[in-house]
């Protein structure tokens, strides 16, 4: 299985640097992962913040593996017992095929906790602190109100099936963390669009596009026009109402 080959030269290649711990999360921790379409969310514990030396050799770590089938899909995220416990550091991370720095946002920490997938050593409860419900939800509607809805309005972005798909997954995971206190996959996010007003073809075709067999010829350019706004005219109201709802 690729996914399997590229975790172990990945974890062979990391060797070297010690890691305390590696957590898988996202889609791969959840048991929804797609191999091929979905990324290997990743997470390492090294014993030591990261260095200028730390980051050229883990830039050549990746770099090494970009010849591997998927290796464009691992993104890996470094965290330090030091650092690991401010949700506000922010981490050297790999991710579309460059190192830069980010936080670990509450949502993945308590992806961590509910489902994380230890690949090697310290499990996240005794490492990672938890979080609570309080502030899993302050960040879930900052999410929607900062990020997401200004980019509603982006009209350029929504042609695009990454921005279709992630926008209306995120919104309904988000809308079923503030309801319910807990997090759910991507799979069951789509399961809940419906129910929450959704277009209904625009949810048949990122299932179809996530979940259907085999790949798919790219779409008349009328549908991308048309489905690009039926997304936005659902998720801009949509959103505002959430958002009202919960601050």
């Amino acid at each position: 299985m690729p996914t399997d080959a590229l975790l172990d030269r990945f974890l062979t290649g990391l060797a070297p640097l010690d890691p305390v711990a590696v957590w898988a999360h996202g889609s791969l921790g959840a048991g929804d992962y797609q191999e091929g379409r979905s990324d290997l969310d990743l997470v390492a514990v090294l014993p030591r913040p990261a260095t200028a030396r730390t980051a050229w050799r883990l830039g050549l770590l990746h770099a090494r593996l970009r010849d591997a089938p998927l290796a464009g899909l691992l993104h890996c995220t470094y965290l330090s017992p030091d650092t690991v416990a401010d949700p506000e550091q922010r981490h050297l991370t790999w991710a579309h095929q460059q190192l830069f720095k980010r936080t670990v946002t509450p949502v993945t920490r308590r992806e961590l906790h509910s489902f994380g997938r230890v690949l090697h050593g310290e499990s996240p409860e005794h490492l990672l602190p938890p979080v609570g419900d309080p502030e899993l939800a302050g960040f879930v509607v900052r999410d929607q109100r900062e990020f997401w809805r200004p980019n509603v309005d982006r009209a350029e972005l929504w042609r695009q099936d990454v921005w279709v798909d992630l926008g209306l997954i995120t919104f309904a995971r988000a809308t079923v963390t503030l309801r319910e206190g807990r997090l759910i996959t991507k799979r069951e996010a789509l399961t809940e669009l419906p129910a929450l007003g959704a277009p209904g073809e625009v949810v048949e075709d990122v299932a179809e596009r996530r979940y259907g067999r085999g790949p798919r010829p790219a779409p008349p350019a009328e549908w991308t026009a048309r489905r690009a706004e039926l997304t936005r005219g659902y998720l801009g109201p949509a959103i505002d109402t959430l958002v009202a709802s919960y601050s």
